[in-house]
């Protein structure tokens, strides 16, 4: 017989035992090639990154007309479809954001026809934007969504996720399961993390305020662009402990956040949670969890159709938002004091950390909600201090126009525009005062000079 859980979650005993064992072996089969593609970084033509970003790579690449091609017809989808379907026609933010995507689309043919202003096409406006972010973001999608079936639709998610629940619960009220959500961000890119969050919160198996803290507090960009930031500010030769301060201030905000407003004001019931191990069972408890899941499982096909389905339509809203929000962002950065007014709010925070200076880079630390890439750009120069405080917390803010926001807005999780604006600032201030302490003790220790 197989191993089952009753409605109410409470574990029977296992039967049959060496069905049971070649059930976990397939579990592991499976879900070994989603770990492989998602988590085992491969060395290809002297690049070491996963395999998705590698398909990624080839596909803008050498292939880079086909993907060129592709997305496009992308855009036109996600820009067409609402003026076609009348969905812009439902709310405020719904018309906003329909406008946004027909502005990304037109800013992709202006760039593509080299016919957009010349102030337009310097190298940090619109071929960065298409290039580096919105052409690779908006193939890895597709492609991640597809791999994601060998991730989460063979019952690994609810094995580890029953195994992590006592360790993820406490510290960041999420389930067990968004520990995968968090490697997989640092370890691919906040895409492929909100691809999961999505996907889970879609099937009922995350509440809304479990789906918000997992998507503003997990998604950063991955360890291969945090290097990306430690060479732009000249702290490669410290990059261990960078990279550890900086997940540790990033998680450690996270917690934070997760208990105070806005985020601890969402709704906390999930229609389809994922099942808790009573006291002293979890290994058994995970087992039947993991068991019950693939048992119930459609087609391979099946699966892979309705995530590659999913992979288009998120990508199809994520490419042209991530242009057209990310150009109005950079513009406000680069020719409007905007965002020195709103470093003024961060002034008194840097004032608080006793770092001699820092309160003066407000404004820089602030462009960062337009592209967290930027304070590092502007900041090169800076002293030790004020660059080591920047690379931490462009990691730790986590939520910025020109990438994330865009990418989180296009999901189905329903997220109010002004409270990422909020969540923001809070995790900001935070990443601001945590690195302030994180530079003195390396100071203090040696690992920084």
């Amino acid at each position: 017989m197989k191993t089952q859980l009753t409605p109410s979650g409470k574990l029977l005993p296992a039967q049959g035992a060496p069905q049971e064992w070649l059930t976990i072996g397939k579990i592991l089969f499976f879900s070994g090639i989603g770990i492989f593609l998602f988590f085992v970084p491969v060395t290809i033509n002297g690049k070491n990154t996963i395999l998705l970003d590698h398909a990624t790579t080839l596909l803008t690449g050498p292939l880079k007309p086909a993907a060129i091609a592709i997305l496009l017809m992308l855009m036109a989808y996600g820009a067409l479809s609402p003026l076609i379907n009348g969905s812009y026609k439902e709310s405020v933010s719904n018309l906003i954001f329909s406008a946004a995507k027909v502005l990304g689309l037109v800013l992709a043919l202006l760039y593509l026809t080299n016919t957009a202003p010349a102030w337009a096409m310097q190298k940090d406006m619109l071929p960065f934007l298409f290039e580096k972010l919105a052409l690779n973001v908006g193939i890895l999608i597709p492609i991640g969504a597809v791999a994601l079936t060998f991730l989460i639709g063979f019952g690994l998610l609810e094995l580890l996720g029953v195994m992590m629940e006592r360790l993820m619960r406490p510290l960041f009220r999420t389930p067990g399961a968004s520990s995968i959500d968090a490697v997989a961000s640092f370890v691919g890119s906040y895409s492929v993390g909100m691809l999961i969050t999505n996907r889970l919160y879609s099937q009922g198996r995350y509440s809304l305020r479990e789906a918000m803290i997992i998507a503003t507090g997990f998604s950063t960009v991955s360890a291969t662009f945090m290097i990306i930031v430690a060479k732009t500010l000249g702290i490669m030769e410290y990059w261990n402990f960078y990279f550890w301060s900086a997940l540790i201030v990033t998680f450690t905000v996270t917690t934070i956040t997760a208990y105070i407003p806005p985020l601890s004001l969402y709704n906390n019931d999930a229609p389809n949670p994922m099942p808790e191990a009573p006291k002293g069972e979890a290994w058994a408890f995970a087992k039947a969890a993991g068991i019950k899941q693939y048992q119930s499982n459609p087609s391979l096909l099946s699966m892979m159709k309705a995530n590659l389905l999913d992979g288009i339509r998120m990508s199809s809203v994520v490419a042209p938002s991530i242009l057209a929000i990310g150009f109005i962002g950079l513009i406000l950065s680069k020719y409007t004091p905007v965002f020195e007014w709103l470093g003024l709010v961060l002034k008194p925070f840097m004032w608080l950390t006793g770092i001699d200076g820092l309160s003066q880079y407000s404004g820089q630390f602030a462009s960062g909600l337009a592209e967290m890439f930027l304070p590092a750009i502007l900041l090169k120069d800076a002293d030790l201090a004020v660059r080591y405080i920047a690379a931490v917390t462009c990691i730790s803010s986590v939520l910025f126009f020109s990438g994330s926001i865009p990418c989180m807005l296009a999901t189905r999780i329903p997220m109010r525009f002004w409270h990422l604006l909020i969540i923001w600032l809070v995790r900001t201030v935070l990443s601001i005062l945590l690195a302030s302490i994180a530079l003195r003790l390396g100071l203090a220790m040696g690992w920084l000079a």
